[in-house]
């Protein structure tokens, strides 16, 4: 299976490097430019080429990491390309002040983005992982969680099985439909963590769920709801 991930900002640097761990040669870079995305590559000293986007978009599950405002826009222009793919969407549809969304209380990015492709298959992920969080996903042993969710099971399913191998918690977070709240969840965690001066170093560790490699007697031990890293 080919990853591809677009775009060459810190999101699309932290996944690179996360995704390339796992899996190598199986992933596709791109972005706007290919030298830049080649220069970003070699800043993170990894044995990989990038690639023009056509031919990033030609893998099996597709990762934009663009501004939400700037994500269906791109979607409307390469439907075509992207239908009967996974689209893992990590956007969230914070305003200019990230202080408040741009979309309405009954909708989120993916369920959006969702009808701009209705013949992709929209999975979320990452909403609630900052860019830093890719540095050090593990705290005190616990991993930063992952929620992911789509409208197919199927499709929810792969994705979940294709970031078992990463370092991270990954749950199955239901239909898109929960996105709304994960995305709300993401803007507290950072107002919290700016009240705390630790942002953006904060990520979601959710109680009472079993975390691999803690041992059994540590399991009811308190965690955090919001791990600060």
């Amino acid at each position: 299976m080919k990853i591809a991930i677009i775009g060459t900002g810190r999101m699309g640097k932290g996944l690179l490097k996360t995704f390339y761990q796992a899996y190598g040669q199986q992933v596709l870079f791109s972005g706007r430019d290919v030298a830049h995305a080649q220069t970003v590559i070699n800043e993170l000293d990894l044995a990989l080429q990038a690639v023009p986007l056509e031919e990033a978009l030609q893998a099996d599950v597709i990762i934009p990491t663009l501004w939400f405002k700037d994500l269906l826009p791109w979607a409307e222009q390469h439907k075509e390309i992207l239908r009967g793919k996974i689209v893992i969407d990590i956007s969230n549809p914070f305003n200019e002040k990230f202080d408040d969304f741009t979309t309405a209380y009954d909708t989120s990015a993916a369920e959006e983005l969702q009808k701009v492709i209705p013949d992709s298959q929209v999975v979320i992920a990452f909403k609630n992982t900052y860019w830093v969080v890719f540095d050090a996903p593990v705290l005190q042993g616990l991993k930063s969680d992952v929620y992911v969710a789509s409208n197919t099971n199927q499709a929810r399913e792969t994705v979940m099985q294709l970031l078992k191998p990463l370092p991270f918690r990954v749950l199955d977070a239901g239909l898109l439909k929960n996105s709304r709240i994960i995305e709300r969840m993401t803007l507290l965690s950072s107002e919290l963590a700016r009240k705390a001066g630790n942002h953006p170093r904060i990520a979601f560790n959710l109680w009472g769920l079993e975390h691999e490699g803690l041992p059994k007697e540590q399991q009811n031990e308190p965690t955090h709801l919001a791990q600060v890293h």
